[in-house]
């Protein structure tokens, strides 16, 4: 009996010391970011400026950073402003136009140009023309929609932040902006443009590699690739004790992080229903891919140096509005036109065909059905885009681009977005626009979902993270200072101040070496429409964006 004792004290012994081993060998981190692509990548760099004595571990389960939704390949690289996005503009019931989503977007993109071209002068981000470019944005119609974008040409003349945006419905003007889109067409068919030359091709991939490059040289950063997270705990601290698996050795390790950022792109759904936390229990998600026609040939590349954006057809959802998009990637200039809607169970481009049903839960089929039976003309959209054939996609090429050559052009596929399902009290379930920051009430762990307008706003979207997280931080002096010398109109409204938004518009110009921008001249009075309201005016209803 003595000796049974005496074997069981050991043995509770050694348990209790292996444990405590356990314990002793999980690293520590203040905060964790999941995911190496623009939004983690930001989030840190807002975090490094704000809090440089925090020890910061971003962990990523690719072999690399900026390999999914970020890359250039997988996105359309447009620095989303609503210069030419005509889903962001709708027309009212009256015939009138909707600017509101058009502005919110705009002053978010005034928010990433300041806070990249503070990299710029920081030494953080180096060579510009890297990673944006001065390029022409420029929205075209034809038919009965030359009406709307009248409208809308005049409704945004009398906002601040879209001076210098030109109307045109002159074939010889409108070949002038983009020769490509005119050349060939039937000089009878009624056209028309807007242009502006404040608009931008962006390589997000490349924003991303040099953010996190930076980060790397602080010894309180530390980058994990082939990282995949398994498991969330919740400490009696409301920190997290989160499991990550090698994905090479299949090792494991622990982190235990006082904060924790989701920031995985289409993974991020799977990972916030992993944690446990309520607020996960009110989304779900639905994925969407996207392929264009790419062409490299320099006789189409040099002629085209414009992002062009159109309207969608009649009885698609606005997430099918078609561009023919000027790019630089990988140091060369290419042409895409789409995108044209794929359809993979995979919530990444190299993620599971079983994601789709592992992130279906009791709580999230309901509103899902909802969706689907309230979106019909989406179904539809998805079901006619997955039957298109090579000759059908050369087509609504052809529309855009008269002349061009089959032989020219290629299939390419590009990134997975995730259009983001939300409860709603009295519908079952809402699809959400835009990205939805989610925070736990303890407000040590968050969550990016959704993917509209995506990159190009990630400096002000991870910095509401921060103010979600860190209410009393926030708004201290230390912060408040520290983030204004990065974004210097933090707080203010750009649109109806000429003077501060002229100052943006010049001193971020200047340091990313772009464009200079026209010189902002109100007009004296509102001016007449020309156009006479659509006989089937629609309605200034939720707008999809696949966000590419």
């Amino acid at each position: 009996m003595k000796k049974t004792i005496i074997s069981l004290t050991a043995l509770a012994m050694f348990v209790s010391a292996a444990t405590h081993a356990e314990a002793d060998t999980s690293k520590k981190t203040d905060f964790l970011l999941i995911g190496g692509g623009i939004m983690s990548a930001s989030l840190g760099t807002w975090l490094q400026a704000l809090q440089p004595d925090w020890d910061l571990t971003m962990v990523e389960k690719l072999d690399g950073v900026a390999l999914e939704s970020s890359n250039g390949w997988n996105n359309a690289g447009t620095g989303h402003s609503a210069n030419m996005e005509l889903n962001y503009t709708p027309e009212r019931a009256d015939g009138s136009i909707d600017v509101s989503k058009a502005l919110d977007i705009n002053e978010q993109f005034m928010i990433s140009r300041q806070f990249w071209s503070a990299q710029v002068k920081r030494g953080i981000l180096h060579d510009p023309h890297s990673f944006i470019n001065s390029t022409p944005h420029m929205s075209f119609v034809w038919g009965d929609n030359v009406d709307y974008l009248q409208k809308r040409y005049n409704a945004l003349q009398q906002t601040t932040l879209f001076q210098g945006m030109k109307f045109s419905t002159d074939h010889a003007q409108i070949k002038q902006w983009a020769p490509l889109v005119m050349e060939g067409r039937d000089p009878q068919q009624k056209v028309a443009a807007t242009w502006t030359p404040v608009g931008t091709d962006v390589n997000y991939g490349e924003i991303t590699r040099q953010l996190i490059g930076s980060l790397k040289k602080n010894n309180h950063f530390t980058l994990q690739t082939s990282s995949e997270v398994t498991d969330f705990k919740r400490n009696a601290d409301n920190s997290w004790h989160v499991t990550i698996k090698n994905v090479q050795s299949g090792e494991a390790q622990t982190i235990d992080a006082k904060y924790v950022f989701i920031g995985a792109g289409g993974g991020a759904l799977k990972l916030l229903q992993k944690t446990g936390i309520p607020e996960a229990d009110n989304y779900a998600g639905f994925p969407v891919g996207g392929s264009f026609l790419m062409t490299e040939n320099p006789a189409v590349t040099a002629q085209h140096l414009e992002k062009v954006y159109g309207q969608a057809s009649v009885g698609a959802p606005p997430m099918s509005v078609p561009h023919l998009d000027a790019r630089y990637l990988d140091g060369k200039r290419v042409v895409l036109f789409g995108p044209f809607a794929t359809f993979s169970t995979k919530f990444l481009k190299n993620g599971s065909f079983f994601d789709l049903l592992s992130t279906t839960t009791t709580n999230n089929v309901l509103p899902m059905t909802h969706v689907g039976l309230d979106n019909f003309d989406l179904v539809k959209y998805l079901v006619s885009q997955v039957m298109l054939s090579d000759d059908d996609r050369f087509a609504a090429l052809k529309e855009y681009y008269p002349d061009a050559r089959k032989e020219d052009w290629k299939l390419i596929q590009a990134g997975q977005r995730v259009q983001i399902i939300k409860k709603d009290a009295e519908k079952g379930g809402v699809l959400k626009l835009g990205t939805e920051v989610v925070v736990d009430q303890q407000k040590t762990i968050s969550a990016l979902l959704g993917a509209s307008p995506g990159a190009s706003t990630a400096a002000p979207i991870t910095l509401n993270v921060l103010k979600q997280m860190f209410p009393q931080q926030f708004n201290s002096p230390e912060w408040q200072s520290r983030i204004h010398a990065i974004v210097p109109s933090y707080g203010q409204k750009l649109n109806g101040n000429v003077a501060l938004t002229q100052q943006v518009w010049d001193d971020t110009a200047a340091t990313l070496q772009l464009t200079k921008p026209p010189v902002i001249q109100m007009p004296a009075a509102a001016p007449t429409a020309t156009a006479k309201p659509a006989e089937t005016p629609r309605e200034a209803s939720p707008q999809h964006d696949m966000a590419l």
